[in-house]
C-alpha cells in the first residue's frame, strides 16, 4: 500500500488517499478531474443564468458580455484540467473532505449579506474576517484582528469615499 498526500497542500483537515501499487488508474477519481467536472458544472450554470443579458457589439457591449465570457473562461479551464487528469496515471486521488472550511467561509459570506445594511460596513466588515478565520486549524488571532481593520478601512476608503456608494458604515450615527 502507497500512501498518498499531495505536498503542495498538506492539510490536517484531508485524510490521504491510501491506493495498492497496481491500482492508482483504477484507485478513485484524481482531484484534477473533479475540479475539472466542477468548473465545468459551475460554467454551465453561469452561462444558463445568464443567458437572458444581451451580448452587444463590439461598438456598444452588453451587460452579458462578461458573464458570458466568464462562464466559457471557466468551463475551459475546466476542460483543461479533466483532459490533464485523463492524461496522468499517477495524480493524487480525492480523499475525504473535512466541513470546517466550507462552512465557516460560507457562514462569512452569509454573515456580511445579513448585516451590511442593518450593522454597516464598520461591523461587518471585520466580523466577515474572523469568522471566515475560523475555517482554518491554523489560526492567529491577532494578524487575523489586524487585518480585518485594515480591510475594513481600505473598504470604507474604496467604496464610501472614493467611490461614493450608499454602504452604511454604522447606521447607529446618523448620516454615516
Amino acid at each position: 500500500m502507497v500512501l498518498e498526500q499531495s505536498e503542495s497542500n498538506p492539510s490536517p483537515d484531508r485524510a490521504p488517499a491510501v491506493v495498492a501499487e497496481g491500482d492508482r488508474a483504477r484507485a478513485g477519481i484524481s482531484e484534477d478531474l473533479a475540479a475539472g467536472l466542477f468548473l465545468i458544472a459551475l460554467g454551465a450554470i453561469a452561462g444558463w443564468q445568464g443567458a437572458h443579458l444581451p451580448i452587444g457589439s463590439p461598438r456598444q457591449i452588453g451587460p452579458g458580455l462578461l458573464p458570458c465570457a466568464l462562464a466559457v473562461l471557466t468551463g475551459l479551464a475546466g476542460l483543461a484540467l479533466v483532459l490533464r487528469s485523463l492524461r496522468q496515471k499517477n495524480g493524487v486521488q480525492l480523499g475525504r473532505w473535512g466541513l470546517r472550511g466550507p462552512v465557516f467561509v460560507l457562514g462569512a459570506a452569509v454573515f456580511f449579506g445579513l448585516t451590511i445594511r442593518s450593522i454597516g460596513l464598520v461591523v461587518a466588515g471585520p466580523g466577515v474576517v474572523l469568522i471566515a478565520v475560523l475555517a482554518s486549524p491554523e489560526r492567529r488571532w491577532r494578524e487575523a484582528l489586524i487585518f480585518a481593520l485594515s480591510m475594513t478601512l481600505f473598504c470604507v476608503v474604496i467604496f464610501k469615499l472614493l467611490l461614493q456608494l450608499p454602504i452604511p458604515l454604522l447606521p447607529i450615527l446618523i448620516g454615516f
